[in-house]
Parts: structure tokens; C-alpha cells; sequence
């Protein structure tokens, strides 16, 4: 902050506002839209990892595994959002700090579950409550990353697993009737040609998952939807230096603007990817483009 900004009391119109905007919880503000575009760059291929990996599998000629990638799909898919994630967070968390109380106190005598507590040995917390601030911060974002995975990596595992239908069966049977063997097939043949039947899908999955980023105020993470409801909150003079009125008004206009810029961005993005997938494909927007360029 300036040193103009020393004594809020004495700033009064523009200055009072600009020395508003470089408090220390304005930076907070700004760095929360950095965290929901971090979620959003390693929850995508998160996702599409654990989709490929679903839907692969549910084409499975060994039974088990098909009916292991069906069943994490449909499972998956049948909860609601909020209430998986409001689940799993807290199960994965316990479940992690279960396995480190084993490991490292072996010779604890009193039960786990006391009641509605859920009760480890120090060491066995995570984090320890020695670790720095910035691990707690990492730490909870990594749980939101591995359960929006999990969670939308349900919804692609079914795009991905129709788009794999819906290339020809007859392009398999070639390739093997030249000698391909099935996996071959698979990596060569199928996976290749899949990704433009599964474009459109996976293109609203993802204008879904932005729309979901607010649910990282849900674990607990501070991103946009806590700052703006904390700063937008009316503040009077007691509690900060800069008093002001409900401004939440103001803050969460912010935020819209935000996320129709982020989905406008990314339906053009999407648009020049299915144009550029669609390139001498066997499709009717590939047929399109040919009988354009003829």
C-alpha cells in the first residue's frame, strides 16, 4: 500500500477508493480468480483422465472391469453434486488420516469413532497443525481438485464412451483383419477418430464445470464466491479502516462478468477446435468443410 494510504480516515473520494482496492483483502480478492482458473487447468485433464479411463474400461472385454467402469458412472452420475462433494471431502480426509494413525501410532488403545468425533493421534493429522498456512491452503485445493475429478470425470467417461460407439465398428474389424491386434486397433483406429464425436459433449461438460467452480466456497477453499460475500458485506468502522455499505451487489457483479467472459472465451476456443477436429472427417461438419473447400 502507498503511503498516502497510511491514514484511511484522511482519504476521502478517488483516493479513499484506490487505496480500497490495495488493501491486503483486495489482493486476496484478485488472487481468488487466479485459484478458479488453477481448479479449472488441472481439473480438465484430471477429469478427461479419469473419463478416458472409465470409459475405456467399460468397453472392457473382461467383464469385471466393464462392469467396474459402468458402475463408476452410473454411481457417480446418480448423486447429487453437492452432496458427493460434501461426502467425499470428509470421507477422503478421514480416510487418509485413518491410514496415517496405523501407520504411526500403532500402539493407540482408544476407538476412532468416539461418538460423532473422529479422533487420531496428533501425528496423524492432516495437516499437522505445526505445517504452515500454505500448506492447509494446498492441501484443501487438492482435495477439490481429486473430487471434482472424480465427479466430472463421471460425466465424460459417458461422452467418451458414446463417442467410442459411434465409430464405425467396421474400422475396428478392418484393422484387425490386417493384422492389428486389439489394442493396436484401439490406440490407432478408435481413439483417434472418437474425439470428434466427443467434442460437443465434452464442451458442455466443460461450460458445466466452470459454472461449478463456485463449490470451492463449499470446501472451504476462500475463491471468489468468499471474498466477494466477505468484502461485499457491510463493514463498519469498528472492523476496518475502510467502513463501507453492502456492496455485495457490486462484488458479485464482478463475478458475473467474470464467468460470461470465461464462457464466452471458451466457446470460441471450442468452436476453432471442432473446426480444426472436423478436418477431413467422415462427419457431416467435416463433409461440410470439404465440399466448402472444393
Amino acid at each position: 500500500m502507498f503511503a498516502s494510504c497510511a491514514d484511511p480516515a484522511a482519504l476521502h473520494g478517488l483516493s479513499w477508493f484506490l487505496c480500497y482496492l490495495g488493501t491486503g483483502k483486495m489482493m486476496a480478492f484478485y488472487a481468488s480468480f487466479g485459484t478458479v482458473l488453477l481448479l479449472l487447468a488441472v481439473t480438465a485433464p484430471a477429469a478427461l483422465m479419469f473419463g478416458f479411463l472409465g470409459a475405456a474400461a467399460a468397453r472392457s472385454r473382461f467383464l469385471p472391469l466393464s462392469l467396474l467402469g459402468k458402475a463408476y458412472a452410473a454411481v457417480v452420475r446418480g448423486v447429487p453434486d453437492i452432496a458427493f462433494f460434501l461426502f467425499f471431502v470428509i470421507a477422503l480426509d478421514q480416510g487418509l488420516e485413518y491410514v496415517r494413525h496405523r501407520i504411526k501410532c500403532p500402539d493407540w488403545s482408544e476407538p476412532v469413532r468416539q461418538g460423532n468425533d473422529f479422533v487420531v493421534c496428533s501425528a496423524a493429522k492432516l495437516p499437522l497443525s505445526t505445517s504452515p498456512q500454505w500448506v492447509h491452503e494446498v492441501y484443501g485445493f487438492a482435495l477439490a481438485v481429486v473430487t471434482f475429478a472424480i465427479v466430472y470425470g463421471a460425466f465424460a467417461s459417458q461422452v467418451l464412451y458414446g463417442a467410442m460407439k459411434a465409430v464405425p465398428r467396421a474400422q475396428m474389424e478392418t484393422a484387425e483383419a490386417y493384422g492389428m491386434t486389439h489394442r493396436q486397433a484401439f490406440w490407432r483406429i478408435l481413439v483417434p477418430q472418437m474425439w470428434i464425436y466427443a467434442l460437443p459433449g465434452l464442451g458442455n461438460l466443460w461450460m458445466i464445470l466452470v459454472k461449478a467452480t463456485p463449490l470451492l466456497f463449499l470446501l472451504g477453499v476462500e475463491d471468489i464466491v468468499y471474498w466477494a460475500k466477505y468484502l461485499g458485506g457491510a463493514k463498519t468502522a469498528k472492523f476496518t479502516d475502510y467502513p463501507h455499505g453492502d456492496w455485495r451487489l457490486y462484488f458479485f457483479g464482478v463475478l458475473l462478468v467474470f464467468y460470461l467472459v470465461l464462457t464466452w472465451l471458451s466457446e470460441k476456443g471450442l468452436e476453432r477446435l471442432m473446426r480444426r477436429l472436423s478436418h477431413g472427417q467422415a462427419t457431416a461438419a467435416g463433409e461440410a468443410m470439404r465440399r466448402a473447400g472444393a
